[in-house]
């Protein structure tokens, strides 16, 4: 029964969310018939019975994140370790139509925006895990597996807005899918994001220069803001914040310690540049 009502839901969203999906093999509309979507040539992708569309068209890549790291990163968010950037994102979105996720994991900036602004939301992760659970994680959110790196899945001009939230950015095809007027919102870790727990096991550290990347050919700055705020991690969350993202491939420890540190983001709005 609980299957079924998330399957049921998955189909609403990606139901209303036609007009913005694409095939990824003939770039035709993808409209949804029962538990399937299909194009107008016949290419067929079934819709997974917890409620996801998978366009990736292959293999899930190894890269992609597992069950255990998207559980790590639902406990730390359902903890309220991110609500305050989260809620601050949410606040600098303000536009009215469809938004991306892209690398959206489970969904949750996405179903942290629309309840302010938007119709419709498509979160884009490349792990069936993460699909999941951003199938389930709001009705107006349309869950689709696809990988940021290749040509999206999508629709030209279809979106208001698209996010990355510390997630791989495709900028030549967000562009691709914003409208005119559309605008990119990135959150980039600060030099300062979660030092102390970097410092304190060995973890990946932030690349120089993330910020000054946004910018490109297909972009602008708009205005960005910096939000920092002091958190007190329990060994458990301190746990989860490791093993929720790649350092849970390169540097996975089997316990943490309590301790205190920082989330330090960047939220960046980013115009289109006319074509």
């Amino acid at each position: 029964m609980a299957e079924a009502a998330l399957s049921e839901a998955g189909a609403v969203s990606l139901a209303a969310a036609a007009g913005l999906l694409v095939c990824p093999n003939c770039r035709l509309p993808l409209g949804l018939a029962g538990s399937a979507a299909a194009c107008p040539t016949g290419h067929s992708f079934d819709v997974a019975r917890q409620g996801y569309l998978n366009l990736l068209n292959g293999p899930q890549p190894r890269h992609a994140d597992t069950q255990q790291m998207v559980a790590a990163r639902i406990r730390a968010q359902a903890a309220g370790t991110f609500s305050t950037a989260a809620s601050a994102l949410a606040d600098q979105v303000g536009v009215q139509g469809a938004i991306l996720e892209a690398g959206a994991g489970p969904a949750y900036y996405l179903a942290n925006v629309l309840p302010k602004c938007g119709s419709i939301g498509v979160a884009l992760d490349i792990s069936t895990a993460a699909a999941r659970m951003a199938a389930r994680a709001d009705r107006r959110i349309a869950a689709v597996v696809a990988d940021v790196w290749r040509r999206l899945p999508l629709a030209d001009a279809a979106f208001s807005a698209v996010l990355c939230v510390f997630a791989p950015r495709n900028l030549p095809e967000f562009a691709r899918v914003l409208a005119d007027g559309g605008q990119l919102f990135a959150v980039t870790p600060n030099p300062g994001h979660l030092a102390a727990l970097r410092r304190r096991y060995q973890l990946l550290q932030v690349p120089d220069g993330k910020q000054q990347r946004l910018e490109s050919a297909h972009f602008r700055l708009n205005g960005s803001l910096r939000v920092c705020y002091p958190i007190s991690l329990s060994a458990e969350s301190a746990l989860d914040l490791i093993q929720m993202g790649p350092n849970a491939f390169h540097c996975p420890p089997s316990a943490a310690e309590a301790l205190s540190d920082h989330i330090d983001v960047t939220i960046s709005s980013l115009a289109k540049v006319p074509s």
